[in-house]
């Protein structure tokens, strides 16, 4: 259809570029969510949504995500590359780094989410907004809980304990399996 197309209707005809005549009363498909971006657009995603709220990306769950992984495939893998002991040592050496990174970011995540939380009770305080401040007081003693959690964690990790430790525990088996099946694969299968 032409810029000016709207002007040719007659008695609901379109006429197009070439001239030729295109009746407006057939049924033309109606809009779907599709057209405009679904229901998955981000514009259309509303801030209250709890499932992507900022806590869920950066807090404790980030780092019960990193804890959780099973790094056993990933140390099988490692060693058939690079069956090599320095390099086992060299890829947990890194995972710690990841895991002490990983809670410097919750950490401070939690850090300033307090900082943040603790202006806010004062700002309502002087307003007199009782039921809010005691709102605030609560999500500051569950981040206050969240980071203790994590500070819990973080010892044990430099202890070579607790959770962090199963990361290594994971990844060293899976080594190890890898070299195994290095050693099964090219020796203990010869005839001789």
């Amino acid at each position: 259809m032409g810029l000016f197309s709207f002007f040719n209707r007659k008695n609901g005809n379109i006429r197009d570029s070439k001239g030729t005549t295109i009746s407006t009363s057939e049924h033309l498909p109606e809009p779907t969510e599709e057209v405009f971006g679904g229901k998955d657009n981000p514009l259309n995603m509303k801030s209250t949504d709890k499932n992507n709220s900022p806590s869920k990306e950066n807090g404790i769950n980030l780092l019960y995500q990193y804890l959780e992984k099973n790094y056993e495939m990933k140390g099988y893998d490692d060693a058939l590359i690079n069956p090599d002991n320095t390099h086992l040592e060299q890829n947990i050496a890194a995972l710690r780094n990841d895991l002490e990174r990983t809670i410097r970011k919750v950490k401070t995540f939690y850090e300033d989410f307090i900082r943040e939380t603790n202006f806010h009770i004062s700002s309502r305080s002087r307003s007199g907004m009782i039921d809010t401040v005691e709102e605030l007081k609560v999500k500051k003693e569950t981040a206050e809980n969240h980071i203790k959690q994590v500070i819990e964690i973080e010892q044990e990790a430099n202890n070579n304990k607790g959770a962090g430790e199963g990361i290594i525990i994971s990844y060293t088996r899976g080594f190890r399996n890898g070299l195994a099946a290095i050693s099964h694969h090219s020796i203990m299968n010869r005839n001789f």
